[in-house]
């Protein structure tokens, strides 16, 4: 079984909900407090073992390549000045160019999150890999790519990140599947169907696991890629379910992974970006007591 050691991130999307602040920074590098929120997803990769990280850009996304290049001499030598003090914060964005080997690639193609699939085929070969989003993520402990890596390992087969549905409205906003369970938290899928509806998923005995944040998948997914291109209609877009639902016609196995004991935070709408900053400001080691004591003195 090969080991995994590459991930994908597409990031070429323009951000339209959170302008016009996304007019001239990419969505992606959002802060969260003191990091922004593609940090948080590249060094959960990092934790769980991936060395090569190839994300999918767009003409308007060079921020990015610039935030995980090394840091420049001018900001070296300004931290420097503040002596003692500044120390760690070099270390800090040191670290950020040599967590990983970094690639980036342009996206060509229908819209659709399967086109960035399509893009990298050439960089990731015959390998199995994690596809993941550049604006939401789940903790948990172990990381969800850790359980991710784990389940592939045991099953050896793509897997898909699940958390349990909290409300009905999950069910207008991702994928749920049915099929077998091979054991608590792991369904053997024989069917999914994206944004069914709550009485839709209740008719059709759906699961109650959605499908979110992260995949791992197996190199195969490309030639159903090629497969779903070939189908689409003038206009149409590209998703990777498109292939997935072509791998289970096939008889290919896909399972539906439940990440055990994690959290799932949805930076890509305001509400919930304010939400995740919040939560975040609370647990900060520098700001979480005194962020806590403003909080309480508001009047609301």
């Amino acid at each position: 079984m090969q080991k995994v050691r590459k991930a994908v991130i597409p990031a070429a999307g323009f951000g339209t909900r959170f302008l016009p602040q996304t007019k001239a920074m990419p969505k992606e590098m959002l802060p969260i407090v003191d990091k922004p929120i593609i940090q948080y997803i590249v060094e959960e990769l990092v934790e769980a073992g991936i060395t090569d990280i190839i994300i999918v850009t767009g003409y308007h996304k060079r921020t990015i390549e610039d935030h995980f290049d090394a840091p420049s001499t001018d900001l070296l030598e300004n931290l420097k000045l503040g002596g003692e003090k500044k120390k760690p914060l070099i270390e800090a964005v040191k670290r950020i160019s040599e967590m990983a080997n970094f690639a980036y690639v342009r996206q060509k193609g229908p819209y659709g999150n399967g086109t960035p699939l399509l893009n990298v085929r050439h960089l990731i070969g015959d390998e199995p890999f994690i596809y993941t989003w550049s604006d939401d993520f789940i903790m948990a402990d172990p990381s969800r790519f850790k359980q991710l890596i784990a389940y592939y390992e045991k099953y050896g087969t793509s897997c898909l990140a699940s958390v349990k549905a909290k409300s009905d409205d999950d069910y207008d906003r991702y994928g749920f599947a049915t099929g077998k369970m091979l054991e608590p938290g792991v369904i053997d899928a024989s069917e999914i169907v994206e944004k069914p509806g709550k009485a839709k998923a209740t008719a059709m005995g759906l699961s109650d696991l959605a499908n979110v944040s992260g995949f791992l998948f197996t190199p195969d997914i490309f030639d159903y890629l090629d497969q779903a291109l070939s189908q689409l209609g003038q206009g149409q877009e590209l998703y990777y379910n498109d292939a997935l639902k072509l791998m289970i016609k096939d008889g290919k196995r896909v399972l539906v992974t439940e990440i055990k004991g994690g959290k799932y935070y949805d930076t890509g709408n305001k509400m919930e970006y304010m939400k995740t900053v919040v939560e975040f400001a609370l647990k900060h080691p520098e700001m979480n007591g005194e962020f806590r004591e403003y909080l309480k003195g508001l009047e609301l």
